[in-house]
């Protein structure tokens, strides 16, 4: 008798483990989106992923979120002038499980549309450096991004212009030495410079993402300048 009440009762046990396993809730599968105001005359706006607002403060130009953690699948992000109902963003796209994303609020204000790019999170080689750059000045012309020295028509990038539509290729990480550099965003083809960008250190390691803003002529916080992002 002994023995039967001890294997009923192993038997419950194992019973009890495995439900409670199974009962376990599974790990929601998510991605990751940054989000850039990258408008240079919008105003401060708010975020709102599936009608909920993930900000807490108004995300301005030039700024950005940093990675968020949203559940993966279709996800409707919306962005709103700060304060209001007011939606100048309105878009689903569908998100892929362990992706990391950036979505950048690009264009005047009149004509503010969103830029989703897919981040290639890869980690650089050892003594390597990971970089893309994005045009985003909407009134600026075709650009090259060089290394001060460097000949017209060269450079780490080049005749990169303001694009809503730029390809899978034009918004990849390149991979550089790790070094301290003095870049100049130059007209595209020549050795006229519209941006000095001195000093810029790219640490082994480290993914950044650059991109033009502003309005070529603009003033203030609208003038021609540079953002940099560190991905990761």
């Amino acid at each position: 008798m002994k023995k039967i009440k001890l294997a009923f009762l192993g038997l419950a046990a194992l019973s009890f483990a495995f439900v409670s396993c199974t009962d376990e809730t599974p790990a929601a599968e998510t991605a990751k989106v940054n989000v850039v105001h990258a408008s240079p005359n919008a105003p401060g706006v708010d975020l709102l992923v599936d009608g909920v607002k993930v900000n807490s403060s108004a995300l301005a130009f030039p700024d950005n979120t940093g990675y968020l953690s949203v559940n993966a699948g279709a996800r409707n992000f919306k962005v709103n002038v700060t304060g209001t109902s007011t939606t100048v963003i309105d878009v689903t796209p569908t998100l892929t499980k362990d992706a990391n994303y950036t979505v950048f609020a690009i264009d005047s204000v009149s004509k503010i549309s969103p830029l989703l790019l897919v981040d290639d999170l890869t980690a650089p080689a050892a003594g390597k450096a990971h970089i893309r750059f994005i045009h985003l000045s909407p009134n600026a012309p075709a650009v090259d991004v060089s290394v001060v020295g460097q000949a017209a028509g060269v450079g780490i990038f080049t005749n990169r212009s303001f694009n809503k539509t730029i390809t899978a290729a034009q918004y990849a990480f390149t991979p550089v030495d790790a070094a301290t550099y003095d870049l100049e965003v130059r007209v595209a083809g020549t050795t006229t410079v519209a941006l000095s960008l001195p000093d810029i250190t790219l640490t082994a390691g480290k993914i950044y993402t650059v991109f033009a803003k502003g309005f070529l002529g603009g003033t203030g916080a609208q003038a021609l300048g540079a953002g940099i992002i560190v991905n990761n």
